[in-house]
């Protein structure tokens, strides 16, 4: 571009990240705003899920399937199986009752469905995903994979920086000012800061951006060779008539292996590195984790990380993305919830376009708009 438009993208998660690289390939000249530091909060700390088609039949449908297709494409041209872990999975849903250790659990004869490595008493076990609609990154690898790129071959700069406020002239945004006065100019701003995107009084007058506070933990077995590529989503039943809930464990090429399960809605904090998790929650992941394997049991895995980040979430369940009404070259992309690390392709091109060219045609995004908000919002 000849006098290459200039975009500034807050939020240096997965969206804003994805964001920031399809603009710059499109020859904006863009600089990512972050506060902390890229994929410091969900990105980070997410399980790194993809699939297909399982948004089918909701307003996510062309979105997710559009944004697993350029996963896969993006894996070819980043290098995905070695730079990120990228690869496709067999997905299993499975019913576990925890067994009372006073007493002897026998596996249901269905159980050589299983891997190897689930020696867990289960049942009603089904294939609901294979290598051809499920996959998995490590988001945070992934994420830092992309903005890497980014900065190297697209010359977008990152500036670490708390966003204070939007400045406005008449209907059309002019600069942001960051913590400390500094002024930065630009022709396009793109709010991408997941539940954060609520301290803006500009968004937050509009619609509500809500917060999921979800735990997680990540482990090291000692034989994780062991392991296949199998993303297992279970029915879990705690022995001693526990809550059930529904955790989910995916083992990664990387070694690792990432549990997840617990959630609840919560106040977001104002610092993303200041969240702590609730021993309480990771301690019952590590119960599922020595119930579900063997091999990832105490003395037999490693606890390289508990913890526990923040979903954007909207009150209809749906993602913004989209121009902020009545305020021109402004732009939102949040709410993804579960769903951010797969969509954040799709809505990073989609928002590229609509950036550039003043409409996407990658995806469809009118049902994301935040216009559907307009007049709704109660004060």
């Amino acid at each position: 571009m000849e006098n290459p438009k200039r975009v500034l993208v807050c939020g240096g998660g997965v969206i804003g990240v994805c964001t920031a690289y399809f603009l710059a390939k499109k020859g904006a000249a863009v600089t990512l705003i972050e506060k902390s530091d890229v994929a410091c909060a969900a990105s980070g700390k997410a399980g790194g899920f993809l699939a297909l088609d399982w948004c089918d039949g909701g307003p996510m449908e062309s979105l997710a399937r559009t944004s697993f297709n350029l996963h896969r494409s993006l894996s070819q041209q980043l290098n995905g199986p070695k730079s990120y872990g990228y690869r496709p999975l067999t997905t299993l849903s499975l019913t576990i009752t925890e067994p009372d250790t006073t007493t002897t659990t026998t596996l249901p004869s269905s159980s050589a469905t299983l891997p190897s490595w689930v020696d867990a008493p289960a049942r009603d076990i089904k294939t609901i995903g294979t290598f051809e609609n499920t996959a998995q990154v490590h988001p945070q690898l992934f994420t830092k994979t992309l903005i890497n790129n980014a900065v190297v071959h697209h010359g977008v700069k990152v500036v670490i920086g708390k966003l204070e406020r939007l400045e406005v002239v008449g209907d059309r945004v002019r600069s942001v000012v960051l913590e400390g006065g500094r002024v930065m100019e630009s022709d396009a701003v793109v709010l991408a800061m997941g539940p954060w995107c609520n301290k803006l009084e500009l968004l937050s007058s509009l619609f509500r951006v809500y917060g999921i506070k979800a735990h997680s933990i990540v482990l090291e077995p000692r034989e994780a060779n062991a392991l296949t590529p199998h993303a297992l989503f279970l029915s879990y039943y705690p022995s001693k008539g526990g809550k059930p809930f529904d955790p989910e464990v995916y083992p990664r090429p990387t070694g690792e292996v990432y549990i997840c399960g617990i959630s609840a809605e919560e106040e977001v904090p104002d610092d993303p590195e200041g969240i702590k998790s609730d021993p309480e929650s990771t301690g019952m992941l590590k119960r599922v984790a020595k119930t579900v394997s063997s091999h990832l049991g105490e003395g037999q895995a490693r606890v390289k990380a508990e913890q526990a980040c923040f979903l954007p979430c909207t009150d209809d369940g749906v993602p913004v993305i989209g121009e902020v009404p009545g305020v021109k070259g402004c732009y939102v992309a949040t709410g993804h919830k579960f769903w951010g690390i797969l969509n954040g392709p799709a809505t990073g091109a989609a928002m590229a376009e609509l950036v550039i060219d003043g409409h996407s045609s990658i995806v469809d995004l009118e049902k994301f708009s935040p216009v559907r908000f307009v007049g709704k919002r109660k004060a």
